[in-house]
């Protein structure tokens, strides 16, 4: 039997399949994206795909604090359309 691999979200703590999540990715040039890949280059963290995971990380701020930066407002709008889909 194969090894589903599991990471954390970051939000809500719970340790969940890869594709259950979405990864959002800060490169070495300080930009930060989703990356639907998942193979991106740069620090990652992992996101529960759900309106309330999202909402949680926009009221504590829960990104900013693991990528160390700013989050802008734009991507959250796209980690609702990857939810939506």
């Amino acid at each position: 039997m194969k090894k589903v691999p599991l990471r954390r979200c970051v939000v809500t703590n719970e340790r969940l399949p890869k594709k259950e999540l979405m990864r959002i990715v800060k490169n070495k040039e300080g930009e930060v994206f989703v990356d639907p890949t998942g193979k991106a280059n740069g620090r990652g963290a992992y996101i529960k795909k759900s309106n309330e995971a999202i909402d949680l990380a926009i009221k504590k701020k829960v990104l900013n604090r693991v990528l160390e930066t700013e989050i802008p407002d734009e991507l959250y709008d796209e980690l609702r359309g990857y939810v939506n889909e």
